[in-house]
């Protein structure tokens, strides 16, 4: 997958990119793989519609009973279409942050519901122009956030200093501070690029499956 460099992006949902090849807060994030809800029956769902994964389901509950699944997948699958969002708008794309969650596209329909709280939230979208000032709240924000946690970059000052690239109070990108997992281009993006965005990261997390936590 090519890699779009944030100063030469431009406003279109079609030139969006799930994640670079790594990333400089040491995080090494998996590619999109599979999109199907979960995989039951083995590989044989894969590469089927959600309307065919409906009418298999079904069928075996009527004629089983119940249905044969991997724990791991139903989780991820589970926790893809609940991601709760920490409100963390830093300027002017926070405004395309809150068209998104209004009801003309409404957020709350594939689960992703804003929270006030770091710790009731597992991904945070920075939304604006993250300064150096900004950097340390910032880092401890996320660090107050539940475990398996994602961030998703939006916009181009998010993605790399935007404008205020060679600013000396501008960060050059939110991933030197914390492990981004989805970068979202524009200046600044539509609502429909950031819904997408989101929907990147939700097959992101159904094909990777959930994270353990060991400690």
């Amino acid at each position: 997958m090519g890699i779009i460099k944030p100063d030469t992006l431009i406003n279109d949902t079609e030139t969006l990119c799930d994640v670079p090849p790594h990333s400089p807060a040491g995080k090494k994030p998996s590619p999109i793989l599979s999109p199907a809800p979960f995989n039951i029956m083995s590989d044989r769902l894969k590469n089927v519609s959600a309307d065919e994964v409906t009418r298999r389901l079904q069928e075996e509950t009527s004629d089983k009973g119940y249905i044969l699944a991997k724990m791991d997948e139903v989780a991820a699958w589970a926790q893809a279409g609940s991601l709760w969002p920490m409100t963390f708008g830093l300027a002017c794309c926070a405004v395309e942050m809150m068209h998104t969650a209004a009801s003309r596209y409404d957020l709350d329909r594939i689960g992703t519901v804003f929270r006030p709280s770091p710790r009731q939230s597992d991904l945070m979208i920075v939304a604006g122009t993250l300064t150096n000032k900004m950097a340390p709240a910032f880092r401890k924000v996320y660090d107050q956030m539940a475990e398996p946690r994602y961030v998703l970059s939006m916009g181009s000052c998010a993605n790399g200093g935007g404008y205020y690239h060679y600013s000396y109070a501008v960060t050059r990108g939110c991933d030197r501070i914390v492990p981004v997992d989805v970068y979202v281009p524009g200046c600044p993006p539509t609502a429909e690029a950031l819904l997408y965005g989101i929907m990147l990261l939700q097959k992101k997390i159904r094909s990777q499956g959930t994270r353990m936590i060991t400690r």
